[in-house]
């Protein structure tokens, strides 16, 4: 019963991690993407902000979420003795 419970809260954590992560996913893949013409108007190392993240800050933000997502799933599973060590 106990284990019942564990493993249930173990999704219920990684469910909430994943979603939280999907929606950086479409703030930064779909999102400043529509707003592309508004963010020009804003200045960021010398290029319009919109063109910038087209470039690089959303590829750049994609990586740090992988990796974000890779230690929090790590942090997750230690705290439900689920890790893979």
């Amino acid at each position: 019963m106990e284990q019942d419970k564990n493993v249930e809260s173990h999704w219920a954590s990684t469910r909430s991690l994943m979603f939280v992560m999907l929606f950086l996913w479409f703030v930064f893949g779909f999102a400043i993407h529509y707003f592309v013409n508004d963010l020009n108007q804003i200045q960021f190392l010398g290029f319009p902000l919109g063109f910038y993240m087209a470039a690089q800050g959303s590829l750049i933000a994609f990586v740090v979420i992988l990796v974000l997502f890779a230690k929090l799933q790590d942090g997750i599973d230690e705290r439900h003795g689920m890790s893979e060590d």
